[in-house]
């Protein structure tokens, strides 16, 4: 990264439980479509990203707030020659609900109505949260993050729809995704996932890509860098990591953990160590 002058630094304030942080400059880099258990809020500093959605690609400049709903398959990469520089929040859905239920009249799932809007000072503010965390100021840090998400669910949330009855497809799609969860380091082919679900491949690859965004192969290299990356949470090296959520070795994690997370397995998990080590203690 560093002769195009890249970095990143994804982590974690021990203050502000449920929500990961990501500040960087990306040239090169790009995120291969994936998909978050959690909400992503996102501010450009300086140049452009090129966030691609389903149906559609949005450019966030300086100024703009980008918000992608849990789940949501997305990608990105660098709009201008020049790249972009960013402050990015990733709050848990359960993190958000409790924001939704204390300062809206949104019901049920809380989330967003579109992927980016023009909003300057909320941009500003989820610049702000991390200047607070950096700073180790967890007054300032919470406070801000909280008045930031309440202002975006006020200004453009609404209510998620509920997910449809399960049709065959989407039965067939449910049934796919446990069994390559049980089966993470050794998942079958498509045709013997969709011989012992009773259908075609094909057909499942259709009813897969329907219901999560994804085809059942890229969902199954997300799912593995999830599971990576709780491993590296609790300590465990990269090269465990790594062949435990069935990857070949600790490159082939590297590849895909960078092009998900956005920084490679190791300063992720040194991040993760620094956090743990300080223990809820205001970083310098």
């Amino acid at each position: 990264m560093e002769d195009v002058g890249e970095w990143a630094r994804h982590w974690q304030f021990p203050e502000l439980p449920g929500l990961d942080l990501l500040r960087a400059r990306y040239v090169r880099h790009s995120f291969v479509r994936h998909a978050h258990e959690g909400f992503v809020l996102g501010a450009v500093r300086t140049g452009i990203e090129d966030v691609v959605m389903p149906g559609e690609t949005v450019r966030a400049r300086p100024g703009t707030v980008v918000m992608i709903n849990p789940e949501v398959p997305h990608a990105a990469h660098a709009g201008v020659p020049e790249g972009w520089t960013y402050a990015t929040l990733y709050p848990s859905a359960r993190l958000v609900a409790g924001i939704a239920a204390e300062t809206t009249t949104l019901r049920g799932t809380a989330g967003f109505a579109e992927t980016i809007v023009e909003d300057p000072d909320t941009a500003l503010l989820i610049q702000e949260v991390h200047r607070a965390a950096e700073q180790g100021n967890a007054l300032a840090a919470d406070s801000v993050f909280r008045i930031a998400v309440a202002r975006l669910l006020r200004r453009h949330g609404r209510s998620l729809p509920a997910r449809r009855a399960g049709s065959a497809g989407a039965r067939a799609a449910a049934a796919a995704r446990s069994l390559l969860v049980e089966r993470l380091a050794a998942p079958p082919s498509l045709e013997q996932l969709a011989r012992e679900l009773g259908t075609s491949p094909f057909a499942l690859l259709r009813a897969f890509k329907a219901e999560y965004g994804l085809p059942p192969h890229s969902w199954l290299t997300g799912e593995r860098v999830r599971r990576a990356r709780l491993l590296l949470d609790d300590g465990t090296p990269p090269a465990e990591a790594a062949v435990t959520v069935g990857f070949t070795d600790q490159p082939h994690l590297n590849r895909h953990f960078t092009r998900i997370v956005g920084v490679t397995p190791g300063a992720y998990r040194r991040e993760r160590a620094r956090t743990y080590k300080n223990d809820g203690a205001a970083l310098s």
